[in-house]
């Protein structure tokens, strides 16, 4: 509390708000929050600034693309963030995202999402999620997800679009995925995905009993150790969950981009193919099945779609 109290004579106030922030900054550190979790940001200026502020950080990781996953675990909110530099350019990232009806093309490429239907009611357009914990799943064995479409906010150097819904499954609450993005030189984009929602003790059994079976040996991304010979320990738990989810998403994100320039009857395949092999530049976290399997699921669930 002394902080609060300190008067300006003992520091200019910009000094003070410099060094209040530092100060928020290594105790977010200690207590397992990186850089992002400080605030969340809403305007193309402040994107820029996160841009600039992470660039080193981007570019000195593991992920063999200029990405950083990051996660945290607040009571009851589990929330996993995504930042990357990707090789589109805004124009069409903000033209593809910001439209309501390219979500479900997009969600749908998860191996775990089973279906996902487009709703425009008089409310605005809700997308309707259901996935399964297995991939191998029936579309009956579904936890159905209502997602509310937020109306975008689209300008020329800014994307923002939120997706929210207010009940989960076992008494989860506030699920919320949040995409931002922002024009970079080169014909690239900055862009921020966030995955979040709010767990009940429940949630947290239902959780560890999937940890525990279908779950078991799954790890996320970030380094929380080294073992004796340097190999990197993973995070495990419901944050190596949130994260895996969050990444599986940004990635069918890249896929859709990626798959916009071929002919609009190749472009399925095309994306199907891109999930696959992005997701497998991470098998310790992200492999379930071989190629073939994944194909042939996603075949049969747009089928029934």
């Amino acid at each position: 509390m002394w902080l609060l109290k300190t008067p300006e004579r003992m520091l200019p106030r910009p000094l003070l708000r410099l060094f209040l922030t530092a100060l928020l900054l290594v105790i977010n550190a200690f207590a397992g929050y990186a850089f992002a979790a400080v605030a969340e940001v809403h305007s193309a200026d402040a994107m820029r600034a996160l841009h600039g502020a992470m660039s080193d950080t981007l570019r000195n990781n593991p992920y063999q693309q200029p990405i950083q996953i990051e996660s945290s675990e607040a009571g009851p909110r589990i929330k996993s963030d995504i930042y990357a530099e990707i090789g589109f350019p805004f124009a069409s990232v903000s033209k593809a995202l910001s439209d309501p009806t390219q979500w479900c093309d997009i969600l749908f490429l998860n191996i775990n999402l089973k279906q996902c239907r487009l709703s425009l009611g008089p409310s605005g357009p809700s997308l309707l999620l259901s996935a399964v914990r297995k991939y191998n799943h029936t579309l009956d064995q579904a936890i159905n997800l209502s997602f509310k479409y937020q109306a975008a906010l689209a300008t020329q150097d800014y994307l923002e679009v939120e997706l929210a819904a207010p009940e989960g499954p076992f008494g989860s609450s506030n699920y919320r995925i949040l995409l931002q993005a922002i024009p970079l030189p080169g014909g690239r984009s900055f862009l921020h995905f966030s995955y979040s929602y709010e767990s009940t003790a429940l949630t947290r059994m239902a959780t560890k009993a999937y940890l525990a079976t279908f779950g078991r040996g799954k790890v996320g991304f970030t380094v929380i150790g080294r073992q004796a010979d340097g190999t990197p320990q993973f995070i495990g738990g419901i944050r190596s969950l949130v994260e895996r989810g969050a990444m599986r998403y940004f990635l069918a994100l890249e896929a859709y981009l990626d798959a916009l320039g071929a002919p609009p009857q190749e472009q399925f395949e095309k994306r199907l193919g891109y999930w696959y092999s992005a997701t497998e530049r991470f098998p310790r976290q992200l492999h379930e099945v071989d190629r073939a399997t994944y194909l042939e699921l996603k075949h049969s669930d747009r089928q029934r779609r």
